[in-house]
């Protein structure tokens, strides 16, 4: 099978992006994320598409990012963490080895904040959090493999237990 060597999948401010880089290099990898891969294409942060353009276009792009990063990245990928909203983003997803990373609701208020720049978090962040991980929860654990939780654990802890839940080793 061509794609990715882990997909990361999860909740805002989980820590895939970190964990990826780190998963990247211990594989002797490289690393992408798709939020970055929108940010670059359209030369604006996800934040302003939201506002200027709305979610729904937002989803398009992500919809795109996602499809292209799966045929054409051989090594990490990181997914946005609304990416699994998509069926025939899940659908795509269906082959490679996911990883969900999850964590709970005080942790996700620790990382997150009340970040501006999560633009589904900028009221009531907790009770939105919950709401959104209420929506999305079993879309994360339909698509893994693996549920990995990150709660209380290191990145580099995390990374191991990526490595772990799907078997493989280091580079």
């Amino acid at each position: 099978m061509t794609g990715p060597q882990i997909v990361l999948v999860g909740p805002m401010g989980v820590g895939k992006s970190t964990v990826g880089a780190l998963l990247a290099e211990r594989l002797g990898t490289a690393f992408r994320d798709t939020d970055a891969d929108i940010v670059a294409a359209q030369g604006r942060e996800i934040a302003e598409i939201f506002v200027d353009e709305g979610e729904p276009r937002f989803r398009e792009l992500e919809r795109e990012a996602v499809r292209t990063a799966l045929a054409e990245h051989a090594g990490i990928l990181a997914l946005g963490g609304g990416a699994i909203l998509d069926d025939s983003s899940r659908a795509l997803l269906a082959p490679h080895p996911v990883v969900y990373l999850s964590m709970d609701v005080e942790e996700a208020v620790k990382r997150t904040g009340l970040n501006q720049a999560r633009p589904l978090l900028s009221v009531n962040p907790r009770k939105q959090w919950r709401e959104l991980m209420n929506a999305r929860r079993h879309l994360y654990a339909e698509v893994a493999r693996a549920v990995v939780a990150t709660d209380d654990r290191t990145p580099e802890e995390v990374a191991q237990a990526v490595l772990d839940a799907l078997e493989l080793k280091e580079a």
